[in-house]
C-alpha cells in the first residue's frame, strides 16, 4: 500500500474519532443524527479509499450499498425524531 493512502486512512481514522467524541456529546438528539451521518459518510470514504489502495477498485459498490442504507436509516431516524418531538409540543390556544 502506498504512503499516501495510509495517510489518507490515518486521517479520516483521526475524523472518524472526532465524530463519534461529538455523538456523545451533541446537546441534542438532532446533532447526534448528523453526527452519526456524518461517521457514515467516513466510513463511505474509508471503504473506497482502502479499495483504491489495494487495487480493487471494482467492489465499489459495496460503499455506495452502505452510503444508500445510511441515507434511508438516516431519513428513517430524522422522521421519527421529528414525529416524536412535535407530538410533545402542547397546542396553544388562539386568543
Amino acid at each position: 500500500m502506498d504512503i499516501l493512502y495510509f495517510i489518507v486512512l490515518l486521517a479520516l481514522f483521526a475524523s472518524m474519532l472526532c465524530s463519534l467524541i461529538r455523538t456523545g456529546l451533541g446537546p441534542t438528539w438532532f446533532d447526534r443524527a448528523i453526527s452519526v451521518n456524518a461517521f457514515t459518510t467516513k466510513i463511505i470514504l474509508t471503504i473506497s479509499v482502502y479499495l483504491f489502495a489495494v487495487g480493487h477498485p471494482e467492489y465499489i459498490d459495496i460503499a455506495l450499498l452502505y452510503g444508500l442504507i445510511s441515507y434511508v436509516g438516516t431519513l428513517a431516524l430524522i422522521h421519527c425524531l421529528n414525529r416524536r418531538m412535535t407530538s410533545k409540543i402542547p397546542e396553544t390556544a388562539n386568543d
